[in-house]
């Protein structure tokens, strides 16, 4: 494939949810598109199928994004197929069966920090190495894939969860100030009671169901209307937005 131009974007996690939604919006905005997956090739192929099948570019790149030597083999291979990358979107990410604070493994913990936590930074410093002005690029967008949950804490159910995207929240806020004179913006979306696979994935497939009571809208939001906010973060119409952390959470 030859090396796209313009704008190329990585979506990790982008096989299913929201990354694929925001994968296939952005492709259809113009984003040569990466979308990562960790074990589900099948799904990843799936979407970059029906990007190309719209006349989009894409492909897709393995790696687990909590393993450094998989992270920058992955960006070895956007830089050699779509050119030097001016979108991340950090997706990737885990919940675990719901548990008390006081049943849970330190296992589990490490897990959850190793994907949701340094996954997230070991992307986003290789983009930064490829967006930064510093370092020759033109500028960029990041976006983090944050929760609701940071600011409600999950009792009862994922306060690990929780608290590793409370520590994405302060890494977004903490890196935007860093490299905004770089050409570099990054945003936050923090996503509410979300109808993706993520729920059964620990255990709870009914959960934005059983949940919904508690939003003010009485409803479940859906991977696109998460995707929506993104692609504005990722776009020129947010040009002079840098550090903001985005609820999409029908007001809970």
């Amino acid at each position: 494939m030859d090396k796209a131009s313009g704008r190329v974007l990585l979506v990790t996690g982008g096989g299913r949810g929201i990354g694929a939604a925001t994968a296939r919006l952005a492709a259809s905005q113009g984003w040569a598109v990466a979308v990562n997956y960790t074990t589900n090739s099948l799904a990843a192929d799936e979407v970059v199928r029906g990007i190309r099948e719209l006349g989009g570019t894409a492909i897709t790149v393995q790696a687990d994004v909590a393993d450094e030597a998989q992270v920058l083999a992955m960006f070895q291979k956007i830089d050699a197929k779509l050119g030097r990358l001016t979108g991340l979107v950090n997706n990737a990410g885990v919940v675990d069966v719901s548990a008390r604070v006081d049943e849970m493994s330190v296992a589990r913990w490490r897990r959850m920090f190793d994907i949701n936590v340094i996954g997230s930074m070991l992307c986003a410093r290789e983009a930064v190495r490829r967006m930064s002005t510093k370092h020759g690029g033109e500028g960029g967008s990041i976006v983090n894939v944050s929760s609701a949950a940071s600011r409600l804490g999950s009792p009862g159910q994922y306060v690990d969860y929780a608290a590793a995207k409370g520590a994405i929240d302060a890494f977004t806020i903490g890196l935007a100030k860093e490299v905004a004179a770089e050409g570099i913006r990054v945003n936050a979306v923090r996503p509410g009671l979300i109808e993706t696979e993520i729920h059964a994935s620990g255990g709870l497939p009914d959960r934005v169901r059983d949940l919904q009571h508690l939003v003010p809208m009485q409803r479940g939001g859906q991977a696109g209307e998460v995707a929506q906010a993104i692609a504005w973060l990722l776009s020129d119409a947010a040009s002079y937005t840098t550090m903001s952390l985005l609820d999409v959470s029908g007001g809970r």
